[in-house]
């Protein structure tokens, strides 16, 4: 069976501390949970969670559904936000977990990438050398959030056209907007193989579409 590789890369720093990163995990197990419910999704999608504040850690590699539990988020007091440094973690995994296809078999489908900040990137150097390097990686789509009052969209810009912002913090937004989550996953999953532009849902009220 192909899979659908699906990355979710994290904001741990700063504000990110007490409810709103409860309220990410609560919106993360609810996403897995109405994944588990698609027969087919339960047998494709492959998740990975990567986190970044001042340190990026991998706190799940590529992960079959029916095997995933929900690993542990641990978030700083304060520090840098290193974004550059999570995109080249990524390249990592990437490189290291997504099957190619070749002439024997047929590797997985276009990995899914989305990534949720509340700041902007700390080594904006190394975000900007990144940037190319995720695009040679092929993701279906790229789907940046820009998580309460201080996010900044216009380094997301760079990355992706397709950014969404959360305006609060709490667990409505979050559960709203990995429901979301849940959804485009859903439509990936279905249509990996049909095309390479892959039509996203309209987002629920709680996610604003950034122009």
């Amino acid at each position: 069976m192909r899979r659908l590789p699906v990355y979710l890369l994290i904001d741990t720093s700063g504000s990110m501390k007490g409810e709103p990163i409860e309220s990410v995990k609560v919106g993360i197990e609810a996403m897995i949970a109405g994944l588990r419910m698609d027969p087919f999704a339960l047998e494709s999608v492959n998740i990975s969670i990567i986190t970044y504040d001042r340190e990026v850690n991998v706190v799940m590699p590529l992960t079959p559904l029916d095997e995933l539990q929900m690993p542990q988020i641990q978030t700083p007091d304060s520090g840098p936000t290193h974004t550059g440094k999570a995109l080249e973690v990524l390249c990592q995994q990437v490189d290291k977990e997504v099957r190619m296809s070749t002439p024997e078999q047929k590797g997985d489908w276009m990995p899914l990438l989305f990534i949720m900040t509340d700041g902007r990137p700390s080594d904006i150097q190394l975000y900007n050398q990144m940037i190319p390097e995720v695009k040679k990686r092929k993701f279906a789509a790229i789907i940046g959030c820009a998580a309460g009052m201080n996010a900044k969209v216009e380094p997301l810009k760079l990355l992706t056209e397709q950014i969404y912002s959360l305006d609060t913090m709490d667990s409505t937004a979050f559960k709203q907007f990995f429901q979301w989550v849940s959804d485009v996953i859903d439509i990936g999953n279905k249509s990996v193989g049909a095309t390479d532009e892959l039509t996203l849902p309209p987002p629920p009220a709680e996610v604003n579409v950034v122009i």
